[in-house]
């Protein structure tokens, strides 16, 4: 059985090997994209949940995995109640079409994502079925938005090292552009095969944002040698916090205030950015590593 460690090791060396490798004509994927942040209560689920939605309401089909560990709370801040989630599928108690939840504007929420990395401990046959599951909602799909966890916990570095791209969200305070310094140095470690990118959310200016993303730019490229892009930022908004004591993104009935407009100008950019892309391989096919391990 991989240790942690030979499991991340595996992931990165696969992205290295398929960068380049022409994708199958016939096979229709997801562009995948990682969220994440150094500490909690920046909003990092909060702005994957609307963004979801804005890439729905523009015409992208979009599931959203819930890949917290334990504590996911996607669900909740969209009005679901969801019992079963991967874990369930993972024991063989539900399929996958059977625990993903319909959410706001017609996206798919898969809650207990993070349970992928339980299959490890399933028989080799089980692990295949439940991968060949998970990759139909890539066929399915045209996004898959991964909520993680917060921090430099291994299981964050394993999703994002199977995603296409990061987006570490941050707030003005300054422990939070610490954290998430810390979190773009130990997701990369000095390498360029993922893109990140960097999103200062509750911001009170432009200016103020724009600052912080350049200094995150810079540190990055100076100690780093990494070249970090701008997402952008969102606007502190009152009708953020208002929404998340409804139970109801902020994207449905404020969509024309400040937050809003921003997660649709956020929107944009990923679109653009993974437009620019190459195609890689499927994300859920990058943990077949946990099923088989590569002949020597």
């Amino acid at each position: 059985m991989y240790d942690q460690a030979q499991i991340l090791r595996g992931l990165m060396e696969r992205r290295t090997e398929t960068a380049t490798a022409e994708p199958a004509a016939d096979v229709r994927r997801a562009r995948t994209i990682a969220i994440t942040s150094g500490k909690g209560g920046v909003g990092k689920s909060n702005v994957a949940l609307n963004l979801a939605i804005s890439l729905q309401k523009m015409g992208h089909r979009v599931c959203l995995l819930d890949a917290n560990l334990g504590l996911g709370n996607i669900d909740l801040l969209c009005g679901l109640n969801g019992y079963w989630n991967l874990s369930h599928v993972v024991s063989g108690a539900r399929t996958v079409p059977e625990i993903v939840l319909e959410g706001p504007c017609g996206i798919h929420v898969v809650p207990g994502a993070s349970g992928l990395l339980d299959s490890a401990e399933c028989s080799v046959q089980a692990q295949r079925d439940i991968l060949s599951q998970l990759e139909g909602l890539e066929r399915d799909h045209d996004f898959l938005l991964i909520d993680t966890g917060t921090g430099i916990h291994r299981t964050v570095r394993q999703f994002v090292a199977a995603a296409e791209s990061v987006i570490i969200v941050t707030t003005p305070e300054p422990t939070a552009i610490a954290d998430a310094y810390a979190t773009l140095k130990a997701l990369t470690g000095g390498s360029n095969l993922l893109q990140p990118f960097i999103l200062v959310n509750q911001s009170d200016t432009p200016e103020q944002a724009r600052e912080i993303i350049a200094r995150v730019q810079q540190t990055a490229r100076t100690f780093l040698h990494l070249t970090v892009t701008s997402a952008g930022h969102i606007p502190r908004d009152p009708a953020v916090p208002a929404a998340v004591a409804r139970r109801k993104p902020f994207l449905i009935d404020n969509v024309r205030s400040p937050a809003g407009l921003a997660i649709e100008q956020l929107a944009r950019r990923v679109v653009n950015m993974s437009q620019s892309q190459p195609d890689q391989r499927s994300f859920f096919s990058q943990f077949a590593p946990f099923v088989e391990p590569k002949a020597a």
